[in-house]
């Protein structure tokens, strides 16, 4: 390649490297996978040798990314530099030479300097850009594993990985709608580490992991890096699994951490080797960017051919739109795949992927399914016209350079699981393990278009029994619980529907009051809910409103195809707290929770409310002598405060 081309070649790998790790370090976005980063980065260094020109802002040059944050900075006494790194474990064997090495896991996190003086940690500062780091003492002090007292009373500095568990990663996102979630564990541990609010940081489980002792003052390690981690095992500190190497057996110590990353909890992007004689290690010195007694190793990805068949587009809450690729099954890192995301349009775009091309699929850091080519690109990317679960059309936002597909759709139903949330809660239909993460899925894999479609999942058995966290006994319980929550009573079904202002109470007064007849529920007008106590104009008008409505219509008739509808037998049970109201308040000691004293009021005739009125008839209060704000309401109204015992007492309650 001619000197000029090269240059020009060089200058467009800077700034496609550059962007790529500003979108994943600073903005939680990836615009390219870890094999194409990794194969671009490689030939930009070849680039710059070949010619013996480094462009300026090359993240060959570059340690970290820069600090955004308003946490405190500090320079490091010395820059924390990367390591070089090698997929060969000949290299490596070639690099240890007769010398003895320590190879341990690459935690994939954020590297952290500890400080302790007199025993106690004094400062946790970042690494930052590599010169400079963030000051993030108090949420080093709620990591889960990091000691705030250490046995060695000197001054000790050493270094470590605060890394997020999988485990965690997963519990963390499954709480999150689609939109924001984190990529990684690496984004959500920076994320978490960087706060400002140490709250959070706690809330969030993060470990640290030692692997090198910079400092301890008074100590000799008689020239040997493994009892520097002795040491800091010693001082409490959990330091990260190693084995001790040479270079005869190096690559079964390899092939060791090659079968076991897939049961580790804690991520990880390779190995490093270091050499356990610190005085040669030293000797070696460093160039620019490396220290020259440590190498890091990552694993040649083991890559796959196969057929690409679909690109799935999955709807999420806020209308963001994610391709998925479906391509032939293939065994990758002893495991069958056969999606992976490909995370935006930009990338769809940029691999020109077809239906029908020869893609090239690997896991990254052996876990993760991703596309690292297209071999024949018919550059022509299916990108979904309409949203997969609404059917309305798609747009597409282009924001940082980055192409996104949205469906714009206000009343799509990926948009409404709060709704769906509200319509199989335990009030409702009660549908028993249907929680928000499972609708997502359901919705993803395009089950669930309406909300008739929740008891219509049988159709879609394979793909639910494929969905991560699912099998067959997961799909069965849930099959049964949709099973059981089709016959239902008309006021649980009123109320699943979320009508606007109609809680359990309005709904069970409303079926009493028009005799349990769905039908005449639904045409009733503003002048028959108006007459029935409790329903006031607003409610009323509302009410009709949604009935009115013809998407609502559309829904509720297709949900009569699958639900029953049963009337409530009538008891004769005497309604001795009829007319009466009751406000309850602190915690209860006879009943499981104050829900379950509002039922048992509900069903004896009465009504709660949430705060203390003039209508109010009894608090109930097992403190009734605090000095709480509805105390002192009652009483300034005159209004009886009764114990819970008082009060099982008073309406001859029979509560086993």
């Amino acid at each position: 390649m001619a000197q000029t081309d090269s240059k020009k070649r060089m200058k467009e790998l800077v700034d496609r490297l550059n962007l790529a790790s500003e979108m994943y370090y600073q903005k939680n976005n990836e615009i390219m996978s870890n094999y194409e980063y990794d194969a671009l980065y490689d030939e930009l260094s070849a680039l710059e040798k070949e010619t013996g020109v480094i462009l300026s802002g090359s993240p060959t040059q570059r340690v970290g990314y820069e600090i955004l944050s308003e946490l405190p900075k500090e320079v490091h006494p010395s820059p924390m530099l990367s390591l070089d790194k090698t997929k060969e474990v000949d290299t490596l064997a070639a690099w240890l030479a007769d010398q003895t090495g320590l190879l341990s896991w690459k935690m994939d996190g954020l590297t952290v300097v500890l400080t302790y003086d007199n025993g106690t940690l004094a400062k946790a500062v970042t690494r930052g850009n590599g010169q400079v780091g963030e000051v993030i003492t108090n949420n080093a002090r709620v990591f889960k594993n990091i000691p705030l007292t250490i046995p060695c009373k000197e001054h000790v500095v050493l270094r470590g990985e605060a890394v997020i568990p999988y485990s965690e990663f997963e519990k963390i996102n499954d709480r999150l709608p689609q939109e924001e979630q984190y990529k990684n564990p690496r984004n959500l541990c920076s994320g978490s580490v960087r706060q400002l609010n140490n709250e959070i940081t706690a809330q969030r489980n993060v470990y640290f992991f030692a692997f090198a002792l910079v400092e301890a003052q008074g100590e000799d390690f008689a020239n040997s890096q493994e009892k520097k981690y002795l040491f800091m095992q010693e001082q409490g500190f959990e330091v990260v699994e190693y084995k001790k190497v040479t270079a005869q057996n190096i690559a079964k110590a390899v092939e060791w951490f090659s079968a076991n990353i897939q049961k580790n909890d804690f991520p990880s992007d390779g190995l490093v080797l270091l050499y356990d004689d610190i005085a040669y290690g030293e000797s070696l010195g460093r160039t620019a960017k490396f220290p020259r007694n440590a190498i890091a190793f990552k694993w040649a990805d083991e890559l796959a051919q196969t057929t690409l068949r679909e690109i799935e587009w999955s709807a999420s809450r806020t209308g963001l739109i994610n391709p998925v690729a479906i391509f032939d099954p293939v065994e990758l890192e002893g495991t069958t795949v056969s999606r992976a995301s490909v995370h935006n349009v930009s990338i769809v775009k940029q691999l020109e992927l077809g239906i029908g091309d020869t893609i090239e699929v690997y896991k990254a850091n052996m876990i993760i399914p991703q596309i690292a080519n297209n071999l024949t690109r018919s550059g022509n990317p299916p990108i979904a016209k309409v949203c997969p679960v609404c059917k309305e059309k798609t747009t597409i936002h282009k924001e940082n350079g980055v192409e996104s597909l949205f469906c714009e759709n206000k009343n799509c139903l990926a948009k409404k699981i709060k709704s769906i949330s509200h319509f199989v809660s335990r009030d409702a239909m009660n549908i028993d393990g249907m929680s928000e993460a499972t609708i997502e899925k359901l919705i993803a894999i395009g089950a669930l278009h309406r909300l008739g479609d929740l008891f219509r999942i049988q159709e879609h058995k394979d793909e639910i029994i494929a969905l991560e966290g699912f099998g067959e006994k997961s799909y069965q319980k849930l099959l049964q619980a949709l099973v059981q929550s089709k016959h239902t009573t008309t006021a649980r079904f009123l109320y699943s529907l979320g009508v606007p202002n109609i809680g359990p109470a309005n709904a069970k007064m409303i079926v009493k009051a028009l005799g349990q007849d769905f039908e005449r529920i639904r045409q009733a007008s503003v002048e028959d809910l108006v007459e029935i106590e409790g329903v006031g104009e607003v409610i009323a008008q509302a009410f009709v409103a949604f009935f009115e409505n013809d998407a609502n219509k559309e829904m509720i008739d297709d949900l009569l195809t699958v639900v029953t509808l049963e009337k409530e037998e009538q008891t004769n049970q005497v309604m001795d707290m009829e007319g009466l109201q009751f406000v309850i308040t602190g915690s209860v000691n006879h009943f499981a929770n104050r829900k379950e004293v509002k039922e048992l009021i509900e069903q004896h005739g009465g009504k709660v409310t949430g705060s203390v009125t003039g209508k109010t008839s009894y608090l109930i209060n097992n403190d009734n002598l605090s000095r709480s704000s509805k105390n002192k309401k009652a009483k300034e109204l005159g209004i009886e405060v009764i114990t819970e015992e008082e009060f099982i007492e008073k309406f001859q309650l029979d509560i086993e």
